[in-house]
Parts: structure tokens; sequence; C-alpha cells
């Protein structure tokens, strides 16, 4: 797991937390944290085991901005070190999705930031501002690009041109975000919709839904259909296969909770129960590699099918089921 100095990174269940991390700052982004959050978003899209990122910040702020280390000269005689610029990996390029636990204030480049994720949820008494244009700079990071698409010319304009300040609640009127809560509530409810995403959602159809949303602004209406069609015949591999049809339907963790629930209504020994689960398993875990997905979502749905026969046939042994295991 990688370690950083401006970072904290943890991964559990599928979801990887990482946590800007200089909170004498702020978590103003400075001191090589830009760098190290682009590595950490790499990180987490070459590894499997990552299905969701959560993004957050270590109280009191979820982030400050650019790191204003230089006080008021800091845009008028900027130091050797500072930059205004976006991540060089935004968090819209990634694969999978990406929760922003927008736990404190957000201003300039640290509201930016959380909106390049795909969710985003707000702390309601925390302030939040693209506040460039009353430092006399612009607004940066693809503020110009993301803020029409997520709320419309009108508000992008109110936000952009007045650099006002708000709060959780006027960030959702204003459609940057999707829900507002109490400051300690951000995070926990971040990770449940994270490991829920984990858990029951099939990787490779939600980085394909995931690109075409973040595409979609730049297609018209035909485009957006042909794509979705492209994407759902490349995940069921023709609409004459009725079994890949079914593997559209059903993630690796529908099929080990089914496996686990019939050998529970059956009263199967937990001995017999757990190499049942293995054997239907096969020590798949998901992998955002399509073929191989799909591969092995065939290889645990027949099996599973094998042991659904073991349990409806009388004369089948689910011991011999197990042991093959």
């Amino acid at each position: 797991m990688p370690t950083y100095r401006t970072l904290l990174f943890e991964v559990d269940g599928g979801v990887a937390t990482i946590t800007l991390n200089r909170p004498r700052q702020r978590n103003a982004i400075g001191d090589g944290m830009r760098d190290e959050l682009a590595d950490a978003y790499r990180a987490c899209d070459r590894d499997d085991a990552v299905r969701v990122i959560v993004l957050t910040g270590t109280p009191p702020a979820f982030c400050a901005g650019a790191d204003l280390g230089g006080g008021e000269q800091t845009f008028a005689e900027p130091g050797p070190g500072f930059s205004a610029a976006g991540i060089a990996v935004p968090a819209w390029s990634l694969s999978k999705p990406v929760i922003a636990a927008v736990n404190g204030h957000a201003l300039g480049l640290g509201l930016t930031l959380a909106l390049q994720c795909d969710i985003r949820f707000f702390a309601a008494d925390a302030r939040y501002g693209v506040v460039q244009v009353r430092r006399g700079v612009v607004g940066d990071a693809y503020s110009h690009w993301v803020l029409p698409r997520l709320v419309g010319i009108a508000n992008a304009a109110e936000i952009l041109l007045t650099g006002a300040v708000f709060d959780g609640y006027r960030a959702v009127e204003l459609g940057l975000g999707s829900r507002v809560l109490d400051v300690g509530d951000v995070l926990p409810a971040a990770l449940e919709l994270a490991h829920d995403i984990a858990e029951n959602t099939a990787p490779m159809s939600v980085a394909a839904s995931k690109r075409l949303l973040w595409d979609s602004f730049d297609l018209d209406r035909e485009a957006v259909g042909a794509r979705e069609l492209e994407a759902v015949a490349e995940e069921e591999g023709g609409e004459d296969d009725p079994a890949d049809v079914q593997l559209k339907r059903w993630t690796l963790h529908d099929l080990r909770r089914t496996a686990r629930t019939l050998m529970s209504e059956l009263a199967v020994p937990s001995e017999h129960a757990e190499a049942c689960l293995g054997h239907v398993k096969q020590g798949v875990e998901g992998t955002y590699d399509r073929h191989a997905y799909r591969a092995e979502k065939k290889a645990a749905f027949a099996k599973l099918a094998e042991l659904v026969d073991c349990i409806v046939d009388p004369g089948s042994n689910i011991v011999a089921f197990a042991e093959r295991a």
C-alpha cells in the first residue's frame, strides 16, 4: 500500500479512502500534495482490489485551495513552488467512481477538486466557493468546463463571476452535490454508499456508465444511444447468448450471496458450506479487464448452477460437490 507525506491512504472492502492531510494548512494543496494525489489516483485505478474511491480531508476542512503561504502576495509575486493548476489526473478520468466527502470548508481549488469527482456530499455548515475573481485571478483547474456541465450556465456564472461563498445547503441547491449532511455524517455516508457500489455492482458496467456520463456533454442524443448499445453489446456478448444475458444481470457478489443463502436454508454443515462457496467463487474477486471479468463470472455461474443441481436432485451428493473444491 502506498504511503504519502500529504495524504492518508487506506483500502477496506474494495473502497480506497484518500484523505488530504495537511490540517495546519487546512489541507491546502501544496508541499507536493498535487503530485501525491495524482499518484494515489493512478494506484487506485490500477488496483483491481479497489472498486470505489472516497476523497475527503482531515478536519476541520476539506481543502482550503491552493497553498497561499505567501499571504496577499501569493498571486502578485508567486514563489517558485506555487501553482494553482489542477491535478494531473482528474477524478473524472479514472475508470472507478470517486465520491467526494466534503467534510469541511472547500474554497477555490479545494472546491474544484471536489467537483471533478462523480458524487459529492457536502457538510451543511461549511463554506464553499470558487473565489478566484475576488483575488484578481480567474477560476482554474477546469472550473469553466466542469461547472456549466454540472449546474448549467446561469448557476455557473453566479458561482464564477461573483466568487461568492455559500454553505452546503446552497451548494446542493445549485446542483453541486446530491446530499447535504451534518459534518460528522458526511464521511460515514460516503463510505456507506461506496461499499454498496463495491459490493453490489459490476465494475465494468460502472466504468462504462461513468465514462459515458462524463462524455455525454460532448455527444448528441444519437451518439449517446449508440454508445449505450455498444456498451451493452460488449458486456452481454450478443443477444443470442442467454447465459451472457444472465451474466449481465448478476455480479460475482450476487453469485456468492446466492450460494451462501442456498446452503444456509438447507442447513449444509459449515465445513461443507465453506468448501462449496469456495468452489463457486473459484478465487474470483472481480477485475476491470472486460474479457477476464466475463469469463470469471461465467465460471462462477456454472459452478452455482452445478450446486443448485446438487441441491434439487435427491440423488446428488452435496458433500461430493464440496470435496471437489
